[in-house]
């Protein structure tokens, strides 16, 4: 299970200076790539060791180790919570100093420096040129320090998020080796895969907000101190004001949205459950023509959830809302209390407090939330990580390193496996044991077969001997270690040869051997590559016969002391089970301790003890002669011999349907990586199109414009807001400055005649007046009115600039206080009010959108072909359902409204800015010309790198969901660390990807704030440097603005990245929009065939050539036959010689050239769902899903419960059954094998097609239930056509006609007995195989059959006769 992808990029962070590393220097070489070419797996740097999977796992399974150890001391469930905190806690709160320092030292700073810098330019200040330029440069400095310390412990904090995440996701994965079996049942792929995906995603943000809970009172208390020192009491009201709008109720929204986390997080489980499911049995549900009743569940699962994400998404619009208008209202309450007591606000308060409340704003209304609300859906996720972690485990293994020593201690008392009474059961609550009774001893070196009927507790016996299965009562030893080939064939995603070596040293004798004795010799040389060929997931590419094998070749490559063999017979055709038997289970293996479940019964001649099962109790024990000698009812059963042979035809060729990557030449040991990434990754820039199709999907275009306009309006609310507090500030400005103007005149009027003379356009009195230090502006080389007007209109544009001939003329009218602050109010009422409801309709069309992808991607793969299934693992498919549709249900509308609110508030202050000085377009057009290169720069490198993280984490998963379905087999092998460092190695893979994602990222905003500090020092230092003689209040306005946009320029530029690279999730979404898809799935009435159809069942096949895909060469060929109404066919061949392909022809499921004409239809003509429907099938494997058997049987609800109960009972399952209400687990894992091909049977007779298709059917069950499956399809499809694909050749001699293929050409047909006379024919070559007592037996079975459909037909045609002559 190595098949990973191993970077062997040296990451340049390990070798980079210190410089380097402040500046993110070291990263430029990936940018420049990334210009250059798309970024492939391989330009990814390797993974830091302190960012390691291994480690982290190791360093946090220890404290949980240590604290279930303490919890379970004191009577406690443990905490995952403590144990992360212990695990990282002395790294976090360093952090957390370097996060304190820049909110309360130099962000604090930067207020204080520009209130000194602003006194300069006011009339007879303290303040000298020298210490304005210090101020200025104190100024620039500590936004220097904010930018480099906000940067680093930001991604530093991010770092420690992603650790913690590759930690938990290792500490579960650990966990996943270790679940005991009933756990295994309450423990859905989905949801692990939700775990992995949405769960463990919260720790990647909420490490960046957290420290702000405490530093937020800290910063509050400093701040308060300073806005006081301005306002006096008026400071207490609006702080009050801010943190009563954003705390309390912040909280109060983070609590219902954790409560919304926790639904969401339930109802996308069962989705993704569901879909896991769907994908899983996606073959069967096409031949069913399920699609519709599928679709219908995963619109109310998609239903339930979407609901419930709505309703967080407004939570989260809201919140969203007071970003905006919170810092606007608190400054509005201060200054209107103020106001109201009496005093005259001034400019130089103004811009300090709109600053501090700028940086209050920062810290209450953005980092607080966030860090209260991503703490409780963190909770949350926490403790469903938690109850995952304390799902119960297997105990350890009896045959474990550990019991080494009672090992040989059994091996000296000749016990090679012994059970002494044993009792089990799966479930604890389970009224009746699985196993009751049992006592066996199976002598070291000793051959054991187990046999008995479906549902014995054969495979639960061997559970047992593995440990799987607990015993509630007797015990069991296992005289050394243990190899285990399951029932089920289990195959991941990797060469053939690493499926066989599953870890193991390559030993090339060895591996040689038992290629031989496991038949897959021949195999190998007609792949592609041979052993180097690649195999899909759960080996989908392969036949079931050399799926068996190769299951079977990793079992026996393990050198150990007992082999446990779950039926590896059945899935092959006898003269093949022959060979397995003879050369690997007798020959290879002799002198090993063997114990074989098997229905094959011609083998137990050869065992040294037989064990008959049933109802979990061991009906009789004993040698061949023994039970032969005895009068049981399996005696009879035991006196058969060998059965049908497989052709030793030329196998197929299997380059259309295996994973072909072409290979350079290698030593002979060497190892080929599984393309596990070789998923389509969308290449160069983000397209228009993309965005186009999402919000098309919304809303329609007049909704779009509405949204557009209410955007704007709501803009305009908010930036009136703030343009008008300017404005009435220099009212107040201006009647301070007439009032003081006329106090002076009036002095003037009493002084001597000396000063009466002298007019006051020559001289201006200068002298400060008591309320001199609060102005702003210069009141200096005043001559005349128009220059005093003039100097306010750079201000005030539109003020009135007719000039006055004095100061004792007329003084202009002034706007009074109590309008201005109806005006402001309204002007904030509208922006809280429009605010919120542009974001509640914004997320509404979101919503919309993302409900409208979904069902078109899942509509989408309903409908596409199989050999896209095929050719992607499922982890891959879940990715775009769970991860994809997560991103676009959830992040990306917070993504995207919050980067238009920032564009729209950048928009209103650069508009502001300018009215009041133009002068400052020329460096703002200068720094969006380099924030435009600079981001042209980023987007194309992490766009590349965005992907590659999506697609580096879909092995993660398809590892996860492998790891579930072959459990066993990793434990029996003892492949726990080897799985482990694979998923490791995945999961590095995947932190390289993302560790570039935050780099890059905090890179790009790094270089954005530079440009923002170079044009803040530009604009602060312009004003001293050019010597301008201007207001202190633009000054003021000026810097205060520039560093509003310091920030918020940069988080804009990121936040437009940040889109783009969310927008890849609909962009992966739309790609499964675009599979290729099967034809005639709608269902048009002229697509109908007529009513009763088929009413015979005539299939004709005329020329029929069938292609998995339009590159490859046919699979069949040039098949040209008839099978007649009613008649039963038996399709036999060598594995791959096409078989199951003629199946999917007869179901379209691959591209077909020619025609398959049935009742005189061709049912190219038909909808695939009418022709589907009209078909029945038992599948090769059985497939039941999570739902009621009632559901499993009749998904469309179209026949009443009495006509379910029948066919139950027809397949002798009714007993069995409490209820059609029962549920049935994922994969009917609480059946057994035989009964979930009942289960299938019984769905076959509700349906009661014409034709009926068994597509080897009776593989996994004993002789006696093939034998009442055959005798069913008999009785209850006797006037039906029935194919029959078999491995028995014993149940297709009585056919009306046998099929032989071989390599996808049909090369005879005709009645088996016919067959049998060409001594040269391939058939009777097959019945020789078998050995000569089972070839009598057949030739026997074939002539009474042929014997006796000529007597029929004698009958038949003597009562014509009579009937002719009457």
């Amino acid at each position: 299970m190595d098949s990973s992808k191993k970077l062997t990029g040296v990451n340049p962070r390990a070798t980079a200076n210190v410089v380097s590393i402040l500046v993110f220097w070291w990263i430029k070489d990936l940018f420049r790539k990334g210009r250059g070419k798309d970024l492939e797996v391989e330009d990814l740097y390797d993974t830091l060791p302190n960012d390691r999977s291994q480690m982290l796992g190791d360093e946090l399974e220890k404290y949980w180790n240590m604290e279930t150890k303490n919890a379970k001391e004191k009577n406690r469930k443990p905490e995952l919570l403590h144990v992360i905190v212990k695990t990282f806690r002395r790294l976090y709160f360093c952090v957390g100093l370097f996060q304190l320092i820049f909110c309360v030292v130099f962000k604090v700073a930067q207020p204080v420096f520009l209130g000194k810098l602003i006194l300069f330019f006011n009339k007879n200040t303290p303040v000298t040129k020298n210490e304005a330029y210090m101020y200025a440069g104190a100024l620039i400095l500590s936004t220097i320090c904010s930018m480099i310390l906000i940067h680093h412990s930001f991604l530093a904090c991010q770092k420690i998020g992603m650790r913690v995440r590759v930690a938990c996701c290792s500490l579960i994965y650990r966990k996943i080796l270790r679940l005991s079996k009933s756990a295994q049942g309450q423990t859905a792929a989905g949801q692990v895969v939700n775990l992995l995906s949405n769960d463990v995603n919260r720790f990647d943000f909420v490490t960046m907000w957290l420290h702000f809970i405490w530093i937020m009172p800290i910063q509050t208390v400093v701040i308060t101190y300073f806005i006081w020192e301005a306002v006096g009491w008026s400071a207490l009201i609006g702080v009050l004001a801010i943190f009563l709008q954003t705390v309390p109720v912040q909280s109060y929204l983070s609590k219902l949205t954790s409560k919304l986390r926790l639904k969401i997080a339930v109802r996308t489980d069962e989705r993704v459950r569901l879909m896991s499911e769907i994908i899983s049995g996606i073959q069967v549900i096409k031949m069913y023509a399920w699609e519709k009743p599928f679709e219908k569940m995963v619109q109310i699962a998609r239903r339930h959830e979407i609901k419930v994400v709505t309703s967080a998404s407004y939570l989260r619009g809201l919140f969203l809302s007071t970003m905006v208008f919170s810092e606007r209202t608190s400054l509005f309450i201060t200054l209107l209390s103020y106001s109201l007591m009496g005093h005259h606000i001034s400019a130089d308060k103004v811009f300090a407090m709109a600053q501090f409340y700028n940086i209050l704003q920062l810290s209450m209304a953005i980092f607080y939330p966030q860090a209260v609300q991503l703490a409780a859906e963190t909770k949350v996720s926490i403790k469903r990580l938690e109850n995952f972690l304390l799902l119960e485990e297997m105990e350890s293994v009896y045959h474990g390193n550990s019991k080494r020593a009672s090992i040989n201690h059994a091996q000296d008392q000749k016990l090679g496996v012994t059970i002494k009474n044993g009792c089990a059961k799966w479930t604890p609550n389970s009224i009746v044991d699985t196993l009751t009774n049992i006592s066996l001893q199976v002598k070291p070196g000793k051959f054991c077969a187990v046999i008995g009927p479906v549902g014995s507790g054969k495979s639960s016996l061997l559970q047992t001997v593995l440990g799987e299965l607990p015993l509630s009562n007797g015990s069991v030893v296992v005289g050394g270690d243990v190899a285990y080939c399951s029932q089920e064939p289990w195959l991941f995603v990797g060469t053939v040869r690493q499926n066989i070596l599953f870890g193991q040293p390559y030993n090339a004798d060895r591996y040689k051997e038992v290629i031989q004795v496991c038949a897959l010799k021949r195999d190998l040389e007609l792949f592609p590559h041979g052993d180097k060929t690649v195999v899909g997931e759960r080996g989908i590419s392969l036949s079931g016969g050399q799926r068996a094998r190769i299951n079977l070749a990793r079992a026996v490559y393990r050198s150990t002391d007992v082999y446990l063999l779950d039926d590896p017979l059945s899935a092959v055709d006898t003269h093949v089970g022959r060979h397995l038997f003879d050369k690997c289970i007798s020959t290879f293996l002799a002198n090993k301790t063997r114990i074989l479940v098997t229905h094959q019964l011609q083998y137990l001649r050869d065992a040294d003890l037989i064990v008959i099962l049933n109802n979990g109790k061991i009906e009789t024990q004993g040698t061949y002669k023994e039970l032969v000698a005895s009068q049981m009812d399996f005696a009879r059963l035991l006196t058969g011999g060998d059965e049908e042979a497989e052709n030793k035809g030329t196998l197929r060729k299997l380059s259309t349907q295996l994973s072909v990557q072409p290979l350079s030449e290698e030593d002979e040991d060497g190892s080929v990586d599984a393309d596990e990434n070789a998923e389509l990754i969308a290449k160069g820039k983000m397209k228009t199109s993309v965005f186009l199709k999402y919000f098309q999907s919304g809303a329609s275009f007049f909704t779009l414009i509405l949204l557009v306009l209410i955007l704007f309006v709501g803009q305009m609310a908010s930036s009136g807001a703030d343009f008008w507090v300017t404005y009435w500030t220099n009212q107040e400005e201006l009647r301070r400055y007439y009032d003081d103007k006329a106090m002076q005149e009036d002095t003037l009027n009493s002084t001597d005649n000396l000063m009466q003379n002298v007019g006051l356009n020559t001289t201006f009195i200068d002298q400060p007046t008591e309320h001199s230090q609060f102005t702003e502006f210069p009141l200096s080389n005043f001559t005349d009115s128009n220059s005093l007007s003039s100097n306010f209109t750079t201000l005030l544009p539109f003020l009135s600039d007719k000039g006055e001939a004095s100061l004792n003329s007329t003084i202009p009218k002034l706007l009074d206080t109590d309008t201005a602050i109806y005006i402001y109010t309204t002007f904030i009422l509208g922006s809280v009010f429009i605010t919120s409801i542009r974001s509640i309709f914004f997320f509404k069309v979101c919503m919309t959108a993302s409900k409208i992808l979904h069902d078109n991607m899942f509509r989408c793969i309903l409908a596409a072909t199989m050999r896209f299934f095929d050719t992607n693992p499922s982890g891959r498919v879940l990715n775009r359902f769970s991860k994809d549709m997560g991103a676009v249900d959830e992040q990306l509308p917070k993504a995207m409204l919050e980067c238009i609110q920032v564009l729209l508030v950048m928009t209103g202050i650069l508009t502001m800015v300018i009215i009041v000085n133009y002068w400052l377009l020329i460096p703002l057009v200068i720094m969006g010309f380099l924030f435009y290169k600079v981001r042209g720069i980023y987007v194309a490198t992490a766009q590349d790198i965005k992907r590659l993280e999506g697609t580096t984490r879909s092995p993660v998963f398809s590892h996860v969901s492998a790891s579930l379905n072959g459990l066993s087999t990793i434990r029996a092998s003892e492949a726990q660390e080897m799985v482990c460092k694979e998923f490791d190695s995945h999961q590095d893979l995947h932190t390289s990807a993302w560790f570039l994602t935050l780099e890059t990222s905090t890179a790009f905003g790094f270089w954005l704030d530079c440009i923002s500090v170079a044009f803040t020092a530009v604009v602060s230092l312009s004003f001293l440097v050019l010597n301008i003689d201007t207001f202190g209040g633009n000054v003021g306005l000026a810097i205060s603005q520039s560093l509003i946009l310091n920030g918020m320029l940069q988080h804009g530029m990121r936040l437009t990245a940040e889109v783009v690279n969310q927008m890849t999730s609909v962009e992966r979404v739309l790609e499964y929009t675009k599979i290729e898809k099967e034809t005639d799935l709608e269902t048009h009435p002229d697509q109908k065939p007529p009513t009763g159809w088929p009413a015979n069942g005539k299939i004709q096949f005329d020329h029929m050539n069938l292609k998995y895909s339009s590159t490859d060469p046919p699979v069949l060929k040039d098949l040209n036959f008839t099978i007649q109404p009613a008649h039963k066919v038996g399709i036999v061949g060598r594995t791959g010689a096409g078989k199951s392909s003629l199946i999917s022809a007869l179901f379209r499921l691959a591209r077909l050239e020619g025609n398959i004409i049935i009742d005189n239809i061709d049912t190219a003509k038909l909808g695939l769902p009418y022709l589907r429907s009209r078909l029945s099938i038992i599948p090769q494997e059985p497939v039941l899903f999570s739902a009621t058997l009632r559901d499993n049987l009749d998904p469309f609800h179209d026949f009443p419960d009495d006509v379910l109960w029948r066919s139950l009972e027809d397949v002798e399952l009714k007993e069995s059954m409490s209820s059609l209400d029962l549920f049935v687990n994922e994969g009917g894992s609480n059946f057994s094998a035989g009964q979930r091909q009942l289960v299938c049977l019984a769905r076959a007779i509700i349906r009661n097609s014409r034709i009926l298709v068994l597509d080897e059917a009776t593989a996994n069950v004993d002789l006696k239930t093939d034998a009442f499956i055959q005798g069913t399809i008999r009785t209850k499809f006797k006037e039906c056509t029935v194919l029959t694909i078999a491995h028995r050749l014993n149940t297709v001699m009585d056919s009306d006609r046998v099929l032989v293929m071989e390599a996808g050409i049909m090369v005879e047909f005709d009645h088996p007995h016919i067959l049998l006379q060409n001594k040269e024919g391939h058939f009777y070559k097959m019945v020789k195989e078998t050995g000569k007592a089972m070839a009598e037996q057949l030739h026997k079975a074939a002539e009474e059959v042929s014997c006796h459909a000529n007597k029929i037909f004698f009958y038949c045609s003597e009562i014509l006769q009579i009937l002719f002559s009457l």
